[in-house]
């Protein structure tokens, strides 16, 4: 698909990748991206700079995600793009709380089926329609320092691969954007941790790869090329691969 011309929402987008996301499509000229996020001062920034349409959202509840869609295509007409992509980044084990838990879950995964319940049967039924996901590289391997950071981005991940499945032959494209460390305020003062062992990558650069995988359609957006092989070797021998986690996770 190509942004030129499309409505498009971005979730997340007051800072990080959303906001290198809202920038990159208003630089595709696209018709309209509204720019959604619980920061209003940082949304009416980037709408200055950019020219996106700001809207502040709790994506984790379920009837402000529908008002949402409804205002935007009201607005401005069907979207046909939507990216999923709000996240946090808590380190915590299995004993860390329920309200911890419960807020992962909402956020990065319960996030993603709200939007895909408003948009994705209209998407299906125009027989066009774009949904990116943002996942992790821990959704598809792990990240050795955080229990509800790694499950909620392995869920996130299987639901990406669901719709894709529900709604690929209805002409719905699905991307799961599935980057390791990227230099963002959530990763600010972890440049020496594991998921920088393949370097820290600019916002702009991980905007340039979804923007890519969008023209190719391709399902898994990498932008650590590094990862894929990873994937392999998992999959190849998976004691082998979690006996190399626990020695990797004696190191940092």
């Amino acid at each position: 698909m190509q942004i030129a011309g499309k409505v498009a929402v971005v979730t997340g987008a007051a800072s990080g990748i959303g906001r290198a996301l809202t920038e990159r499509f208003m630089a595709e000229k696209a018709k309209a991206v509204i720019a959604v996020d619980l920061q209003e001062g940082a949304l009416q920034t980037l709408a200055k700079s950019c020219g996106a349409i700001p809207m502040v959202c709790d994506v984790t509840d379920a009837a402000k995600i529908t008002a949402l869609v409804e205002q935007t295509e009201a607005n401005h007409g069907p979207i046909d793009i939507f990216c999923s992509n709000a996240g946090i980044c808590d380190i915590g084990d299995e004993t860390v709380s329920d309200d911890d838990w419960n807020l992962n879950w909402n956020l990065h995964v319960m996030a993603h089926v709200h939007a895909a319940r408003a948009v994705a049967e209209k998407m299906a039924e125009r027989g066009e329609g774009y949904l990116v996901n943002t996942a992790s590289a821990a959704g598809l391997l792990s990240h050795i320092d955080s229990a509800t950071y790694t499950v909620t981005k392995h869920a996130a991940v299987a639901f990406a691969e669901w719709l894709s499945i529900r709604y690929g032959d209805r002409g719905v494209r699905v991307s799961v954007l599935c980057p390791q460390a990227v230099r963002t305020p959530m990763t600010e003062g972890r440049e020496g941790r594991v998921a920088a062992v393949d370097g820290m990558l600019e916002v702009n650069v991980v905007a340039e790869s979804v923007v890519q995988a969008m023209a190719d359609e391709t399902f898994l957006i990498l932008p650590h090329a590094e990862v894929l092989d990873y994937v392999r070797r998992k999959a190849n021998d998976y004691d082998r691969w979690l006996g190399g986690m626990r020695k990797l996770r004696q190191r940092y």
